[in-house]
């Protein structure tokens, strides 16, 4: 998912961070001061890209996964999933009613949200993210792709944040 539209676009490439998620993680929640910070450092100078990897253990993964992919779709993508993330308890207690819910607080329409959710229309965006995850080695959440180097945050978050940084520092040299 990527909120980047063609007028948004920046005038030389952005570095792409790929962030492997999953929106009834405690982790992930964790992690969202960090992908907060790298946004205000960098701006559209990195982009953010989230990719979808919902584990078995949490029953609304997949279902969060699906509606976080239609947020995107009505123009507000990361807002939607920073929204879920910051209430990521209240997921588990109130599965697809609480995703519809947090739709209509961000004034998303929440009929249609509803309706994607029952009609899958985002279930092979969430399939091909699951298999390209597995396919290079992503085995929890958060883990985040930038530069071809894969850091597990799903272990510990500590020092992830200065890595990525490093990483993106060094791209964006590289740029010019």
């Amino acid at each position: 998912m990527s909120d980047s539209s063609p007028a948004s676009v920046p005038s030389r490439p952005a570095v792409v961070l790929d962030v492997w998620c999953e929106l009834q993680c405690p982790d992930c929640r964790s992690a969202l001061d960090d992908l907060r910070a790298l946004r205000e450092r960098y701006g559209d100078r990195l982009e953010l890209r989230l990719r979808h990897f919902p584990l078995e253990k949490h029953r609304h993964a997949f279902a969060a996964a699906q509606a976080a992919e239609e947020a995107a779709e009505q123009g507000k993508g990361w807002p939607y999933v920073e929204a879920v993330l910051d209430r990521v308890g209240e997921l588990d207690r109130g599965g697809e009613p609480f995703l519809v819910e947090i739709a209509a607080e961000l004034g998303l329409d929440a009929e249609e949200f509803d309706t994607a959710l029952i009609d899958g229309r985002h279930i092979l965006i969430v399939d091909a993210d699951q298999a390209e995850g597995k396919a290079i080695g992503v085995t929890g959440t958060p883990t985040y792709v930038i530069g071809g180097e894969r850091l597990d945050g799903g272990k510990s978050q500590e020092g992830l944040r200065e890595r990525v940084e490093e990483i993106a520092d060094r791209l964006l040299a590289e740029q010019g």
